[in-house]
């Protein structure tokens, strides 16, 4: 029986305008009514996760940061992180430097979580568009504290207890930085790169080595008394990976990636903009078809 479930955010529970469908809201909340443990898993920092698990109420606390970082959203208790070094940080944002890569520094797990930067290129179009939806999603006021332009990352990392680092842009370039980033550090972290073709832009995300979603769902599960084939994950990108491995129940959206899709252990559902998790929750959870 199926007891905990994890969803991804983007791509996912939310349609392709960053909005939850009634069907989904509808879905989620009848399967914690029959008493199934809900969270989101997802890439994205606490900060910019937190709205939407406090819009939908869930009962489970928060995988994010891919992982890092388990957090309630409505007490901000921290149940679970995984933190780089600093002297592991400053490699990683000076490796990166010196590949042609811009950092972005996800500090704070024990508050709503601060982004740091010291600089974007020129041509870094998908970052500098990040950094704008970051900077105006939590709306004016003291929510701007949330991403600090900071003058150079490498003398104030020492500062600060660090929970991810990524590099972001569009993918011919990330690929490249991706293969020297892996070539490099090898099994010191772990590298997760989110990819969406159809906007030319990945994201390249570097955790301590015990962090993925799937360490994370294990960690939620055990908590719980939990056994995999308790656990139900929906995702649609290659960061999603490691949880349907481990969930007994893994489902992907139609949208996913198509390396995805055509993994037969997966069951596929529909897509994020026609309430795909929705259908998976009624089929597997409540039971219906």
């Amino acid at each position: 029986m199926i007891k905990l479930l994890a969803l991804d955010l983007d791509g996912t529970t939310l349609t392709s305008t960053g909005h939850i469908s009634s069907a989904n809201r509808k879905a989620i909340r009848a399967a914690e009514e029959r008493g199934v443990l809900v969270t989101i898993a997802t890439g994205r920092r606490y900060r910019d996760a937190r709205p939407v698990g406090l819009d939908l109420e869930l009962n489970a606390p928060l995988i994010t940061h891919n992982g890092a970082l388990l957090k309630f959203a409505e007490t901000m208790e921290t149940v679970h992180s995984s933190l780089l070094s600093s002297a592991l940080s400053l490699e990683i944002v000076q490796l990166g430097k010196s590949l042609g890569g811009d950092a972005l520094v996800s500090v704070d797990p024990n508050g709503k979580g601060t982004l740091l930067y010291d600089r974007v290129s020129d041509d870094n179009t998908p970052l500098k568009k990040y950094l704008r939806w970051a900077e105006t999603l939590h709306g004016e006021g003291p929510g701007r504290e949330g991403v600090d332009h900071v003058e150079v990352l490498d003398e104030v990392i020492p500062q600060y207890d660090v929970v991810h680092i990524s590099f972001s842009g569009t993918c011919s370039p990330m690929r490249d930085l991706e293969t020297n980033l892996r070539q490099v550090l090898g099994d010191s972290v772990t590298l997760l790169a989110t990819i969406y073709p159809r906007l030319d832009f990945t994201l390249l995300d570097i955790l301590p080595p015990d962090a993925s979603k799937g360490h994370a769902v294990a960690k939620l599960a055990e908590i719980n008394g939990l056994r995999p084939e308790n656990v139900m994950a929906i995702g649609d990108n290659f960061n999603d990976l490691e949880m349907l491995l481990y969930a007994g129940t893994p489902v992907v959206m139609g949208n996913a990636d198509p390396s995805l899709l055509e993994m037969g252990e997966f069951y596929t559902t529909l897509n994020n903009d026609d309430s795909g998790v929705a259908a998976a929750i009624e089929r597997f959870i409540l039971d219906q078809e």
